[in-house]
């Protein structure tokens, strides 16, 4: 049985695996990238975000931030789930850990930057209430689309 626990240092390994496989595979690493890889507790978990872990089996199956951006609102990145385990539900737990992570923290939006080549990723997205909404100045040069979705108070 999976189950999605918080940043343990232990699994720190397995958020770059996980994350570089879907980013060298689609587009090429950015230097924000290393950033948040070199060092993801000052770039996420200092700041005021989380990194969730799905684990089954002592294995870390998947992977996802949630990253404070401004009082209130929150940025899903960083998603990934390893290429055997896709088709279980655990992009499902990861969208909720984070949703949850972010209501309990205060927020009123949640933004997830993405790439419109990342199909599954965006449909994902869209399950989970997220609306597209014109693309802003992003931080990473792959960003071809923004999703929104607005929390009740």
């Amino acid at each position: 049985m999976a189950s999605v626990v918080p940043y343990r240092r232990e699994y720190r390994a397995d958020f770059a695996r996980l994350n570089l496989a879907w980013i060298e595979q689609y587009f090429r690493v950015e230097e924000a990238d290393r950033e948040v890889f070199d060092d993801p507790e000052a770039a996420i978990l200092e700041p005021g975000g989380e990194i969730f872990f799905v684990v089954e089996g002592g294995e870390v199956l998947g992977t996802c931030a949630v990253i404070l951006h401004e009082p209130g609102v929150y940025e899903i990145a960083k998603m990934a789930v390893s290429p055997s385990a896709r088709g279980r539900g655990y992009g499902d737990l990861l969208m909720e850990a984070t949703t949850e992570f972010a209501r309990r923290a205060g927020a009123t939006k949640m933004v997830i930057v993405s790439n419109t080549v990342l199909t599954t990723a965006i449909r994902l997205y869209e399950k989970h209430g997220f609306v597209r909404v014109p693309l802003s100045h992003e931080r990473f040069a792959r960003a071809n689309i923004r999703l929104e979705r607005e929390l009740a108070g």
